[in-house]
């Protein structure tokens, strides 16, 4: 059964905003998930990733596996779906009790129609950004999300390498949904460890997606806590 996850710390930095890490469970070892869950229990939501094999080359986990995770994990599941027709698919991934549920721009063909469905599930919305994708065609929306997702690699891999040319499209979220006084997560995911972190932080960034930075150590808690401080946090 899903615990409440702990309290996130807050970052001076970034003017008292919460500091949120997520691991991304596309790193851990597909044979042994609920364990790899416990891992990272000190975190603040673990990171789902949805490929279809469609909108992005490689293939992961469907909505079977993360209703199974759904009752297993101890913390809640941060889903994003790197899918295609996620007006379709979205749904059910709110159905299955995900914290949050995160669609990619490019793929939606009706965003504020899903926006608005996701909560209705009790799901938080939120919108995926893939790097070539501007932030401004959606600033309009921000009352309609609850988190904006800017990836800071391409999707559809993990391991990659942080691309530092996104820090400026962090900046100028930020300012925009500080600018509309909207309850809105601003989340990176691509190449974050404890030494991009801090670039990202500084530019406005409140929720951070490690996967192999995390995945990759003996002490995944130890490195969470890192990362919670090096992004200003607690």
């Amino acid at each position: 059964m899903t615990e409440s996850a702990p309290a996130p710390s807050t970052s001076p930095a970034s003017g008292h905003r919460p500091v949120r890490i997520h691991p991304s469970i596309l790193s851990a070892d597909f044979a042994n998930l609920e364990a790899e869950l416990g891992r990272i229990a000190d975190a603040d939501s673990v990171h789902v990733d949805i490929m279809d094999n469609h909108f992005v080359p490689n293939l992961t986990l469907g909505l079977p596996v993360v209703q199974r995770l759904q009752q297993v994990s101890p913390i809640p599941l941060d889903v994003h779906l790197m899918i295609a027709d996620p007006d379709r698919w979205a749904p059910g991934y709110a159905e299955a009790g995900a914290a949050s549920v995160t669609f990619h721009a490019e793929a939606a063909r009706a965003p504020v129609r899903l926006a608005r469905e996701l909560r209705s599930l009790g799901a938080r919305a939120g919108v995926a950004l893939r790097p070539a994708t501007p932030v401004e065609p959606w600033l309009d929306l921000l009352a309609e999300m609850d988190l904006l997702l800017v990836m800071t690699v391409e999707p559809g891999f993990g391991g990659q390498a942080f691309l530092d040319v996104m820090l400026p499209k962090l900046r100028r979220a930020r300012a925009a949904i500080d600018g509309s006084g909207a309850a809105v997560a601003l989340q990176v995911d691509g190449g974050v460890t404890a030494e991009t972190i801090v670039a990202a932080a500084d530019a406005g960034a409140d929720v951070f997606v490690a996967g192999s930075s995390v995945y990759g150590a003996d002490d995944a808690a130890s490195v969470i806590a890192d990362l919670r401080r090096a992004a200003g946090g607690c």
